[in-house]
């Protein structure tokens, strides 16, 4: 079977916390734990025992989005980014530019959101840009694998359009 018809055979919808494969290598999806009762709730933001957590955590940063904007293309060399939404909807596209990985070429979307899957791992060599959603700023935080160096960043950009990605925007339609 290939990558991408073991992909297309996963379930639209994940238990709570359990991890999915997915379509690009070496990225992972979950839910963060939530517990909730008639006073609030808890998300456990941190739980190094988490496999998600596995490369340790060398700083963490909040980020916002506001309504209707995208930030991205962005792609590290060294670092992994992992994402976690921490209010609003997210459109995350990833682009898999590792000319020795399985998933060379590949494109995928995933949507995260505060009251669903929220946690996404996206490995050195994957270009990445983010959409928000809804209606109110979008609040992700980003915990790398290594800390930001000022003086010598771990990151190149490319404009959202641009003849490198074989990404395009799909005009928002609903009813």
């Amino acid at each position: 079977m290939s990558i991408i018809e073991e992909y297309l055979q996963q379930p639209s919808a994940i238990p709570e916390n359990e991890l999915v494969k997915v379509l690009i290598d070496g990225v992972r999806i979950q839910r963060a734990k939530v517990i909730g009762d008639d006073r609030g709730s808890i998300t456990e933001l941190v739980d190094m025992q988490d496999p998600y957590w596995s490369l340790g955590m060398a700083w963490m940063y909040r980020v916002t989005c506001r309504p209707n904007k995208v930030k991205g293309w962005g792609i590290h060399d060294h670092h992994t980014d992992r994402y976690m939404v921490i209010d609003g909807e997210a459109q995350v596209v990833l682009y898999d530019d590792r000319k020795d990985s399985p998933t060379f070429g590949v494109a995928q979307e995933f949507y995260l959101s505060h009251t669903g899957v929220n946690q996404l791992t996206i490995p050195s060599g994957v270009w990445h840009m983010h959409r928000n959603l809804g209606t109110r700023d979008l609040i992700m935080l980003n915990a790398p694998s290594e800390p930001y160096n000022h003086a010598h960043p771990d990151k190149r950009k490319l404009p959202i359009i641009n003849d490198y990605i074989p990404y395009k925007f799909k005009p928002p339609i609903g009813w």
